[in-house]
């Protein structure tokens, strides 16, 4: 089988069962996407599908064959860190760092859908052209991402300025 890893095609033979997660950290030795709950109920898994976030866990990794997958490895860009990665370090948006590759994919993955206007469960007018950024907002497109340290205010701060906003507490 043959799948797309941070720009890179990469080859193995798995069982057609085997996780998307398992198949990242034990064929690939991409180590960064954590094993949290292995449920999908931490997100400390997330990776990004053709810019798209999932649960690595929960996904076959058959399935993702000949898509674009972006780990956490695969976000800075010529050793630069992605704008996510350098916020979190100014705005001290981890702690212990086992959910923070997750938060970072989570994070880069909810930018753009909040770029392409999908709403969420709090977003308060569905019809407008552009949504309005808020704290309630954030706060529930990053609901999936837990951190077990309570980094929430260092999270919220990182992304926020990485998009350019500003959190009101």
């Amino acid at each position: 089988m043959q799948w797309t890893i941070n720009g890179q095609v990469r080859e193995a033979e798995v069982d057609f069962r085997t996780s998307l997660l398992d198949l990242l950290r034990e064929q690939f030795q991409l180590s960064g996407t954590k094993k949290g709950c292995n449920q999908g109920a931490c997100g400390a898994c997330t990776v990004l599908v053709d810019g798209e976030r999932i649960n690595a866990c929960l996904a076959l990794a058959v399935q993702y064959q000949g898509r674009e997958i972006t780990t956490v490895e695969g976000l800075a860009e010529r050793g630069t860190l992605h704008p996510v990665q350098a916020a979190f370090i100014e705005h001290d948006g981890f702690q212990c760092g086992y959910c923070t590759p997750g938060q970072l994919c989570s994070a880069v993955g909810m930018a753009g859908e909040f770029e392409r206007g999908l709403p969420s469960a709090v977003t308060q007018d569905l019809a407008a052209a552009d949504l309005e950024w808020s704290r309630d907002e954030l706060r529930e497109r990053m609901s999936g991402n837990l951190c077990r340290c309570g980094a929430y205010n260092g999270i919220a701060d990182a992304i926020a300025a990485s998009l350019g906003k500003e959190v009101v507490r």
